[in-house]
């Protein structure tokens, strides 16, 4: 697995985007870190049937609540980066350095204020003005995949 990335997320509601996100860790080789209580029974049948046959290949550590997680990170000289729509940087114009964890927030409402203060930068992805958001998975997508790209770290063989 890439240890010079991870993506945390924080309380999912949807087991779908769970199961999207766990998809990706699996298929760009990142850890998932989740953060619970989730909104939904994370269990292995519905997991597998969420994630797919990529379970086997994802490296995925829960935790049982926020203080778990922060515990779990202390004395990692690791950033947190929030992904969120009161960011106050644009992910198009962030630096993006190995260690960093992409953390996303509830479907259903983000992050609650306590949490995205401990972030040590929260990003915002620009959209057009007249729409709201787009989906956690998405989202967490395009962070990422702006982080493989600035790291190299995209797995697998060369195209060219």
């Amino acid at each position: 697995m890439t240890a010079f990335l991870r993506l945390a997320l924080y309380q999912p509601d949807i087991p779908q985007n769970a199961g999207t996100l766990l998809r990706l860790a699996a298929c760009m080789g990142f850890p998932l870190d989740v953060i619970e209580p989730c909104g939904f029974l994370w269990d292995d049948k519905r997991m597998r049937r969420a994630g797919m046959d990529y379970v086997a290949h994802a490296e995925v550590c829960r935790h049982a609540s926020w203080a778990g997680f922060q515990r779990a990170r202390a004395g990692e000289n690791h950033r947190l980066i929030l992904l969120t729509t009161r960011g106050d940087q644009r992910l198009d114009g962030f630096s993006f350095r190995p260690g960093d964890v992409i953390m996303v927030g509830r479907e259903s409402a983000g992050v609650p204020d306590e949490v995205a203060a401990q972030a040590d930068i929260s990003l915002v992805i620009p959209m057009r003005p007249e729409v709201r958001s787009l989906n956690v998975a998405v989202a967490a997508t395009l962070a990422v995949g702006e982080a493989l790209r600035q790291l190299g770290g995209f797995p697998g063989k060369d195209c060219s």
